[in-house]
């Protein structure tokens, strides 16, 4: 298997990495269910069915299939990362077709923080990044892990004050020095 690219290689010499943070695990649950549910049908039709070696046959060549996807989902799922840097948020997703989205924090006109009742329990949320001109690749970021943390130091780099931020932790020159 080719090994994907670590997202740091992308980066700028003279860019700082914020955040960098993969999906919530939650975002998997509808792959897990849907996975589970089809190897319960198939082993229920093969207990219930009548025994033939072609149906046999078909129910574990189908079973192979589900499971090698649910593997192959949960590697993309591994590997995706989300990065928030002081001058863009990226999202590298990919395993042999390594895919890499950006948007620079200068275009980010807006931020909208959203969590449901199973975001709150679970712990992920969803951040939706408005922008000028142009729709983005990165509108809506969901499945967010930490979303209080990360929508603070990206409000914090979009439009905080010129000075210190946590986020950045970098002190600006004062304006009478200029």
């Amino acid at each position: 298997m080719l090994a994907p690219r670590e997202i740091d290689e992308y980066l700028l010499p003279t860019e700082r990495r914020v955040i960098r943070v993969r999906q919530h695990w939650a975002f998997m649950t509808n792959h897990m269910t849907a996975t589970a549910l089809f190897l319960l049908v198939l082993v229920i039709a093969q207990r219930y069915l009548p025994e033939s070696v072609l149906f046999d046959n078909i129910t574990f060549y189908l079973a192979l299939v589900a499971v090698l996807r649910f593997t192959v989902l949960t590697m993309l799922w591994w590997i995706e990362r989300i990065v928030i840097t002081d001058k863009r948020v990226m999202l590298a997703q990919g395993i042999i077709v390594h895919k890499v989205g950006m948007m620079p924090l200068g275009k980010v006109t807006d931020l909208t923080f959203e969590r449901s009742l199973g975001g709150r329990l679970m712990g992920y949320g969803t951040i939706i990044v408005e922008s000028a001109g142009q729709i983005q690749a990165l509108n809506r970021i969901d499945y967010l892990p930490r979303p209080e943390e990360v929508y603070e130091a990206l409000s914090e780099l979009v439009f905080g004050e010129k000075g210190k931020t946590r986020a950045t932790g970098m002190l600006a020159r004062p304006r009478w020095r200029r």
